[in-house]
């Protein structure tokens, strides 16, 4: 049976850590904790368990973390956790099969499933989605991008039947949205998959002001040639959202007609019926609306694709005085639910 460190980076964790390693405690052989600054008893409990703990000086990048984290295991594998992550006995018992299992088998990275995605505002559109968890540790592996951190790599994967529940406390949206823009003034480059999730948070958690501040960075990134056509598309929706704002009619039609042009997405058609909604033309808000609830798809954010769009269309007929229409939109949005359909995360 192969052996397997527990690598975790933490901070100011003591209402979750012990949950987390009881869970783990007996599935893993290695337990390296990484302290980035806690100020309660997180490093107390984490030795209470038998962990290793490293005291790491916080640079701004979950990467940097992570990949000390790594440098310290020494076993067969790395198993990465956080410390809002539970896993209950059945898949307790996958994962133990697996460690026997997994040994007969020329495998570099288990994926396995994360579970409960969309509570407390995540930047996910999908409840359940696989996710590397589980890392041969001869290989060399490097954990990229300042946030929303990602391993670097070239591997034999293989995917498991193992469910992770995540149970966060928190919202970290303007968390998330504030390291973004640490890594934008810093020149950093953002990579394709950085740039989805800065607009998908920004569209998920973001004030008007977070839209405002991450305004420069879109618009040069809309200009830059090396983005292709999903980077135009989420940048052109987030400036749209910002030209609405601002009520600037020239940029609005500027950014939609990059979006419209090729394939219309759900977020900017919800864009233009806050737009004719503002000017008062309620009926061609409401063709906007209707269009991206029940005639495009989402690249962002698949609320402004069902319900969201909905409840809108329900406040114009209500403004419009048609009560009937309006009470059929909102039970209709009211009834909507996300899509079931689970994400096959590519990290290939």
């Amino acid at each position: 049976m192969v052996t397997v460190s527990l690598c975790m980076i933490v901070k100011n964790e003591e209402e979750k850590l012990a949950t987390c390693l009881d869970c783990l405690k007996d599935l893993v052989d290695e337990m390296i904790i990484v302290d980035t600054g806690s100020t309660d008893k997180t490093i107390e409990i984490a030795k209470s368990y038998g962990a290793k703990v490293f005291q790491f000086e916080w640079t701004g990048s979950f990467s940097d973390a992570r990949n000390y984290s790594f440098e310290q295991a020494t076993c067969d594998f790395i198993y990465t956790a956080d410390a809002d992550e539970t896993i209950d006995e059945e898949n307790r018992e996958r994962f133990k099969q697996l460690k026997e299992d997994i040994d007969l088998l020329d495998i570099d990275v288990v994926q396995m499933y994360y579970c409960n995605q969309l509570s407390h505002n995540t930047v996910y559109n999908f409840d359940r989605e696989l996710r590397p968890k589980l890392f041969r540790r001869l290989r060399k592996y490097v954990w990229h991008d300042p946030i929303h951190e990602m391993v670097k790599l070239d591997s034999t994967v293989c995917n498991s039947e193992v469910e992770i529940w995540h149970n966060p406390t928190e919202d970290h949206g303007e968390r998330d949205l504030s390291a973004f823009r640490r890594a934008v003034r810093e020149g950093e480059y953002i990579s394709k998959r950085l740039h989805n999730m800065y607009a998908r948070e920004l569209f998920m958690v973001g004030t008007e002001e977070d839209f405002m501040l991450s305004k420069e960075f879109f618009e040069e990134s809309i200009a830059d040639n090396g983005r292709d056509l999903d980077q135009i598309k989420e940048a052109a929706c987030v400036l749209a959202h910002i030209a609405v704002i601002d009520g600037k009619t020239e940029e609005i039609l500027k950014y939609s007609l990059k979006d419209l042009t090729t394939i219309p997405s759900s977020e900017m058609c919800y864009e233009l019926g806050n737009f004719y909604r503002k000017k008062g033309d309620l009926d061609e808000a409401i063709v906007w609306y209707y269009n991206a609830a029940y005639e495009t798809s989402p690249i962002l954010d698949i609320h402004r694709g069902g319900d969201m769009a909905m409840h809108k269309i329900a406040e114009c007929y209500r403004e419009l005085g048609n009560l009937d229409l309006a009470e059929d939109y909102e039970n209709e949005a009211n009834k909507w639910e996300i899509p079931s359909g689970e994400k096959q995360q590519a990290i290939l």
